[in-house]
């Protein structure tokens, strides 16, 4: 089979005859010598709005391939290697105890679903509720305010990604095809198969919800384990090694290895682990405010006049400050919802979501200004209690609720009083307040020197109308547990993982990390 790359049919011939006559003139063949062809990645190009074109890269079956390849001269075109990830070879020595993850986010699902899948039969830890039981229970929040901070947008079973958009991207380099693996899992479990080769693939929270239960499933069918309401309260050390865990603060359960992909808002696990002497730093998170649009705006603003045959457009944008600050939108949702995200009593965080079909009319993003461990004093937790205080100062101004404020009241810092032309789409209660009063006056300065740069980018982004909402200040985890080249702690046995843990951004990257850690445990140790 060859690969042919830079394959580009105009929107309007995007279907198999259009993409076969096109191959036949990139390959200089007949169409009846192109046998079949699979997508291996797809994407837009929206450069020029009066030719808006699609570009695949595509695997390709014809006639004579050999004979072909031997006088092909097009550097787009090249016989197709080998692309399957390669399970390493198992360890020598034995199990005698379980492997525990605490966890069920990306990261431990995946660590969990390769070790059962070799016979390992790990045992997994949840806080939070099975994702049927929590769904329930967000849901609960989102219309009566009542907060279950072990079960919530944040914490049980699927994680945090749970309720987000489902964006499955990544920029890591990917030589042993992990990233590959994720997708392919996911596909076995429920997803949409054009998660595989699309540029930007997401699932929507409605079908992740589910493709978490099949995986789930699997991992149960495989002989694994899973213990929810189980929170991990303290470790059990000897000489430097961990040797068991301690959950719900009275119940021992001895490990050979735990997998630690706790998520980045286990604020109370972070301590316990700091007071148990496991080496953590502070790292670079970012924090900001959700902004929201019509849709139609970023769509035209994207596509011109052919947006209505394109699916709903997304943006990235970026800015450095005249102080040198990076302000970037983060986490952008087309056709989606503001959602209140807090786990924690008398603080709020936001976070964005979408569906499959990103079909709610309005767009969301967070615009988030990036902070440095230089912004604070030497201490690993300093970047955890800002976030704290943030979404402290934004549940009051909120009384409870999600604060918002109108871009035009928001420059002159003037509380809005209405919500004037856009209807906001929004999971939780919300009251219109003054964000200003919320961050720090370098926070404040960086977003209004960038917004009205992003506004010449997408016509209409610094529209006076535009809706804000605060807190997004859960974008990553800041603090990172220092783990070495074998992926462990200074406290042997302990495998650091994920998100939380300082290593990953997203589902993708979590899952792929997850991947790795069970690969280390998979070298080390013989299955059952």
């Amino acid at each position: 089979m060859i690969r042919v790359r830079q394959v580009k049919v105009n929107i309007n011939n995007d279907n198999k005859e259009g993409l076969t006559k096109k191959l036949a003139s990139i390959l200089h063949l007949k169409q009846t010598d192109i046998l079949n062809y699979a997508i291996n990645k797809k994407a837009i190009d929206a450069r020029d709005k009066n030719n808006i074109i699609y570009v695949y890269e595509l695997d390709v079956l014809i006639k004579n391939e050999e004979l072909f390849l031997k006088k092909n001269k097009n550097k787009d075109v090249f016989l197709k290697e080998e692309e399957e990830y390669k399970l390493p070879i198992k360890g020598k020595e034995k199990l005698k105890k379980r492997i525990i993850i605490v966890g069920s986010g990306p990261a431990g699902l995946f660590a969990a679903y390769l070790l059962a899948e070799n016979g390992y039969r790990p045992l997994i830890i949840e806080r939070g509720k099975r994702v049927e039981e929590r769904i329930k229970d967000v849901e609960n929040f989102w219309t009566k305010g009542v907060l279950e901070e072990d079960s919530n947008v944040q914490f049980g079973e699927g994680g945090a990604g749970t309720f987000s958009d489902g964006k499955l991207n990544t920029l890591v380099k990917d030589k042993r095809h992990l990233g590959k693996l994720v997708l392919e899992v996911l596909v076995k479990q429920g997803a949409p198969e054009e998660i595989l080769y699309e540029h930007n693939p997401h699932i929507g929270t409605d079908i992740l919800r589910k493709v978490v239960v099949n995986m789930r499933n699997y991992i149960l069918e495989n002989g694994g384990e899973i213990n929810y309401q189980t929170k991990l309260t303290d470790l059990v050390i000897e000489d430097g090694e961990l040797k068991g865990i301690i959950i719900n603060q009275k119940e021992k359960i001895l490990c050979d290895a735990l997998v630690l992909a706790i998520g980045h808002s286990a604020r109370d696990t972070f301590k316990m682990l700091n007071d148990r002497n496991v080496l953590m730093e502070a790292k670079a998170f970012a924090v900001g405010f959700r902004v929201m649009h019509d849709q139609k705006l970023i769509n035209e603003a994207q596509y011109g006049k052919e947006a209505a045959k394109l699916p709903p457009a997304s943006y990235k944008l970026t800015y450095t400050t005249s102080k040198n600050r990076g302000v970037y939108s983060f986490c952008m949702c087309p056709g989606g919802y503001v959602v209140n995200a807090s786990s924690e009593k008398g603080r709020l965080a936001i976070n964005g979501m979408s569906n499959y079909k990103r079909d709610s009319g309005m767009a969301n993003s967070a615009i988030i200004v990036t902070i440095n461990k230089d912004d604070f004093k030497d201490d690993v937790f300093a970047g955890l209690e800002f976030q704290r205080k943030l979404e402290e100062k934004a549940y009051k101004i909120g009384g409870g609720d999600i604060p918002l404020q109108l871009w035009g009241d928001y420059k002159i810092n003037r509380p809005s009083v209405n919500l004037g032309k856009l209807k906001p789409m929004i999971k939780g209660k919300y009251k219109l307040g003054n964000l200003r009063e919320i961050m720090p006056d370098y926070i404040n300065e960086a977003i209004m020197e960038a917004m009205p740069s992003f506004g010449l980018k997408i016509k209409g982004f610094d529209d006076d109308s535009v809706l804000m909402a605060g807190v997004e200040s859960r974008t990553s985890s800041p603090v990172r547990i220092i783990r070495d080249e074998k992926l462990e702690a200074n406290i042997k046995n302990l495998y650091p993982c994920g998100e939380g843990a300082g290593y990953a951004g997203g589902i993708t990257t979590s899952a792929i990390d997850g991947i790795k850690v069970a690969e280390e445990i998979i070298k080390k140790y013989q299955s059952y």
